[in-house]
């Protein structure tokens, strides 16, 4: 079997090509890919654990730390004491974070159109569910 044929190295370069796309695009923004990924999860929902927000965007707890403080010294994040730990913080968007975030949506939104450009609607949902239960399927075999 030629790599080319592997389901797994197509959607990694997939993936690569659009992260590449979108980071060139966000470049004058001073936003990173992996900054937009953490910024619009917690725009879905602000005050989530670290723990769940690397889950949610699939990095580990390590990395998402470190973005969280990339993102705490723009200004475009927040850190506040959980009021159920005092041990650990919960990061929310901020004022300039949302203003950056729906200044990067249309770019984003554009690439995405880009890169899909030429496929159907149809097509595009059918992928968008595969995708979904490729994830799945892996998700539950990972020991987590």
């Amino acid at each position: 079997m030629s790599l080319d044929d592997s389901i797994g190295f197509l959607i990694n370069q997939a993936g690569r090509r659009i992260s590449q796309l979108l980071a060139q695009r966000f470049a004058p923004y001073e936003v990173t890919t992996e900054q937009w990924s953490v910024l619009a999860r917690l725009r879905e929902e602000d005050g989530i654990s670290q723990k769940e927000l690397a889950f949610r965007v699939g990095k580990d707890q390590t990395n998402v730390t470190r973005i969280l403080d990339q993102l705490e010294r723009k200004q475009l994040v927040v850190r506040r004491p959980n009021p159920d730990d005092r041990r650990s913080f919960l990061p929310y968007v901020t004022e300039e974070g949302n203003r950056v975030y729906l200044l990067l949506l249309p770019i984003e939104k554009d690439v995405v159109a880009e890169a899909t450009s030429g496929i159907g609607s149809e097509d595009l949902a059918k992928l968008k569910e595969l995708l979904v239960r490729v994830t799945d399927n892996s998700l539950q075999r990972l020991n987590l």
